[in-house]
């Protein structure tokens, strides 16, 4: 088989590797496509603080079973499924808790242990997630960026009938602006600075759409809710400009979650967030249930994932995936890898 190595930043290779032979607890899967998301960039271009190289990529996937060890009832040959690319020790306190998306060992494949950039993958029984039958492999690969988003929004409680605002119209900011509507949230606004993101996000279901490039935050959220301003603010951006935004323009007493893997280290306003007693609150990851939720949500037509598929390219091409990331960034959303020819 094929199989994907990142030598050292900006270098891929492309190597004939054996296919896994499986133990009897896990899965062998034929891999279909791979995701491209922005800490994959941030490998490619050697700026991704936990992984070091060689490091084969690839962590939202989806693909066929081709083969399954005696102890897997769950999944047959021939089933799609998408992978939780999370390696866990189950012996820790948030593991035991249940809450092994914070594994104090936690590996993340691709990044920390080996990813699924290759045509044939083997997995831990416990990390495939059957897909329904109908499930398309494009969108089987972009489980895993929506599991990131369900779990995200729950983090702020329930968003029924609330009034939210989502900074950054990127992928997981129009999925976490998807999933809160598809739970209930009362209106969703979604601002960015780039018209093209924030046109999608309207036709993703957003009910404004705000480039605050040229227009003011805080007045943007009054002119949309009302004096009340929003319940719950998602930074989707994560930077210090986006962070103090959310801040200044919250209302006393409300929610803001940060969702984006924060860029260097923060200058938040304290005095500000104290003064107004705001709730700031974190996301990392998912677990399975926001696998199954996410899956719900796009069978019930409340999450639309094929308008944000921007481009497709060829398994050994995957370089030339990054270049056109790096030279359309405001213009593309999720680039999917074919894995198969």
């Amino acid at each position: 088989m094929r199989k994907q190595i990142m030598t050292a930043p900006k270098t891929i290779a492309f190597v004939d590797a054996p296919i896994p032979e499986i133990s009897d607890d896990q899965v062998l899967l034929r891999i279909e496509k791979i995701g491209v998301c922005g800490s994959d960039i941030h490998v490619y271009h050697g700026q991704h603080p936990f992984t070091k190289y060689p490091v084969t990529q690839g962590h939202e996937c989806s693909g066929y079973v081709e083969k399954v060890g005696k102890n897997v009832t769950h999944v047959k040959p021939g089933d799609k499924v998408a992978i939780e690319p999370q390696e866990v020790c189950g012996e820790c306190r948030p593991c035991r808790d249940g809450k092994y998306n914070l594994c104090e060992k936690l590996k993340v494949m691709g990044f920390q242990c080996l990813g699924t950039g290759a045509e044939y993958f083997a997995c831990d029984k416990i990390r495939a997630t059957k897909l329904p039958d109908d499930f398309s492999m494009d969108d089987g690969c972009m489980l895993e960026p929506l599991a990131v988003a369900v779990h995200a929004v729950g983090q702020a409680g329930d968003v029924s009938g609330k009034d939210i605002v989502v900074i950054g119209a990127g992928p997981i900011g129009n999925l976490v602006a998807q999933v809160a509507k598809g739970l209930g949230a009362r209106r969703v606004m979604v601002t960015d600075v780039s018209d093209l993101r924030l046109q999608l996000a309207k036709e993703c279901g957003a009910d404004f759409a705000v480039n605050t490039r040229g227009r003011d935050f805080t007045e943007a959220i009054v002119s949309a809710f009302g004096p009340d301003r929003a319940d719950i603010i998602y930074d989707c951006a994560g930077n210090n400009t986006t962070i103090n935004q959310a801040i200044y323009a919250a209302r006393k007493g409300s929610t803001i979650l940060l969702v984006a893997v924060f860029a260097g280290m923060a200058a938040v306003d304290l005095a500000v967030l104290n003064d107004k007693e705001l709730n700031l609150n974190t996301t990392m990851m998912f677990r399975h249930e926001h696998f199954q939720k996410g899956i719900e949500l796009v069978a019930e037509g409340k999450v639309r994932l094929k308008p944000l598929q921007s481009i497709h390219f060829p398994f050994e091409q995957w370089a030339d995936a990054y270049r056109y990331i790096d030279d359309h960034r405001e213009t593309t959303m999720k680039v999917i890898i074919d894995v198969q020819k």
